[in-house]
């Protein structure tokens, strides 16, 4: 396929990565009727139907899907190349793309990334919010933040912070209207709010530990969500208990609008960790982000 063709790979992959044709033309900055013409003609100019369109969603038909796996490989190669060519300059350049949990993003990420890109402004930062453990190079990743304990052992580690701890949190007015649980066994007489796992789709089991030894409980209660602001929001307005991470609730801990429970079962863990494969070199672009996150963990 001639190069001309370029443009229109990088739009059926983005569209493939997206389901939405929408998101994709405001990743490549176009409209989305441009966007649907440059897939017509790759249609017609290969004479084979890639997308399956609907009201709905858009999907790929089973051409579609091997072509997807065929072109992935060569523009993330091509992408590559062009980063690396841009690194020979002095200051960080290209695209950096980070995957991160969902739990970090209101109060390690969201806080910082302006500043980040205000601090050097030849970089594009691609945040991926997942749930679950991501394949850094298969998914095309530069880095991660992850908790220690589930890092792989063939990866580099950079803490980010220390040791963090998870803490069982309700509005004020909850408790004193229901009462504050002096042990775990008595969440069952509690309204908790729990989470599922994005990627699984199983519910959270409620973790404590008693003498170095951690056991988990299933907990009950009106809400099921698997985003943890919705389930601070829940607990801010008085719904029940909610299992976070403290960090994720300090200032609401500062300012009396929640009141944590159940503290002595709930001893610091190994934390948060940025995380990248194992290379020769770094990228000057993870170095940057790397050296970024440092600095502000010290300032905290």
């Amino acid at each position: 396929m001639r190069d001309d063709h370029s443009p229109a790979l990088r739009a059926f992959h983005l569209i493939a990565r997206y389901g939405s044709f929408t998101r994709a033309a405001a990743d490549m900055e176009v409209t989305a009727s441009a966007l649907s013409q440059t897939m017509r003609q790759l249609e017609q100019r290969v004479g084979v139907r890639l997308l399956q369109r609907t009201t709905r969603k858009v999907g790929l038909t089973e051409a579609g899907r091997q072509f997807l796996e065929r072109i992935t490989p060569a523009l993330a190669a091509i992408d590559g190349a062009l980063d690396e060519l841009r690194q020979h300059g002095d200051r960080p350049a290209g695209t950096l793309r980070v995957t991160v949990p969902e739990i970090v993003l209101d109060w390690l990420v969201a806080p910082l990334q302006a500043d980040f890109l205000r601090r050097w402004p030849e970089l594009t930062l691609d945040v991926g919010v997942t749930g679950g453990l991501v394949d850094l190079v298969a998914e095309g990743y530069d880095c991660g933040i992850r908790l220690g304990e589930r890092l792989a052992r063939d990866m580099v580690a950079v803490p980010l912070g220390g040791k963090v701890r998870s803490i069982v949190a309700a509005a004020p007015g909850y408790l004193d209207k229901h009462g504050r649980p002096q042990h775990p066994r008595e969440l069952q007489n509690h309204a908790c709010i729990r989470n599922r796992y994005v990627t699984s789709g199983a519910i959270y089991r409620w973790e404590f530990a008693q003498r170095g030894r951690w056991f988990d409980l299933d907990v009950g209660g009106p809400l099921i969500v698997n985003h943890p602001s919705l389930a601070i929001r829940a607990a801010l307005d008085g719904l029940g208990l909610t299992h976070t991470l403290e960090p994720a609730v300090r200032e609401h801990l500062t300012a009396g609008r929640l009141e944590s429970v159940l503290d002595t079962w709930l001893p610091p863990y190994d934390g948060f960790y940025l995380y990248y494969p194992s290379r020769f070199q770094v990228p000057p672009k993870l170095r940057a982000f790397i050296d970024f996150l440092r600095e502000r963990m010290a300032q905290r």
